[in-house]
């Protein structure tokens, strides 16, 4: 996979890019990144990439040439690039899109910045993504944690795949609750049934922790969930219990 980032601050990027499971998927060759700063595109010595906006107003807006051409340049080498701006107007990201993504063999992420880009580039875009309500300073964080969540998912960039499809969400819930050694601490103990040896209780446990958490703290994902009638008796119990 190749994944251009461009933005209007390169050096915000080459630290995050090299570290952890990005970085080892860079190191062995699963993703090739570029860095194409938008100023290299300004039309005038000083690199400006922003003006004021039409009709007046506070704030400044990124300017349509530099943009432009920075996108077109990706396109003139990769036509079938798949460019996505980061927007607070886009679609909100989820991990079905995230693994959408890691499908794609080249993405070229467009890094917003101060007020809004010139309204005219969105033609010359092919989606926009927004990852929530909330405020930015630019699109860089943004695209940091969209390249993440799809870097991670590539064939060989997690050694172990099967922990990661059963990640908070890869399920349509949150995952269950995780416990590892010592067996107490701070007199809290591991629950006894995780220490069983029992698989079948534990796969059951979990999936009643995993029903019980996502009740608690994002119920709005049940709506979506794959459930089956065990999962349903247990939603039921769970509600009882005041969970």
């Amino acid at each position: 996979m190749r994944i251009d980032v461009l933005t209007l601050f390169p050096e915000f990027f080459p630290g995050a890019l090299g570290a952890s499971i990005v970085g080892l998927a860079r190191e062995r060759g699963l993703v090739d990144f570029r860095l194409v700063n938008i100023r290299d595109f300004a039309l005038d010595k000083h690199r400006v990439c922003d003006d004021t906006p039409y009709g007046g107003g506070p704030g400044m807006v990124m300017k349509p040439e530099p943009i432009a051409a920075a996108v077109e340049s990706v396109k003139s080498e990769s036509p079938d690039a798949r460019v996505i701006l980061l927007s607070p107007r886009g679609r909100p990201y989820r991990q079905s899109l995230a693994r959408e993504l890691s499908g794609v063999p080249h993405l070229a992420l467009l890094c917003g910045h101060y007020k809004d880009i010139d309204e005219r580039v969105r033609t010359i875009v092919d989606d926009d993504i927004s990852m929530g309500d909330f405020i930015l300073s630019g699109g860089e964080p943004a695209a940091l944690a969209l390249i993440d969540s799809v870097v991670r998912l590539l064939p060989g960039a997690i050694s172990d795949p099967e922990s990661a499809g059963r990640d908070s969400f890869e399920t349509g819930m949150l995952d269950h609750t995780h416990y590892t050694r010592p067996e107490e601490f701070r007199g809290m103990r591991v629950p006894e049934v995780l220490r069983s040896g029992n698989h079948a209780r534990i796969a059951e446990w979990r999936r009643r922790e995993a029903l019980r958490l996502t009740l608690r703290h994002r119920p709005d994902l049940l709506e979506g969930a794959a459930l089956d009638d065990r999962d349903r008796r247990m939603l039921e119990e769970l509600k009882r219990e005041g969970t």
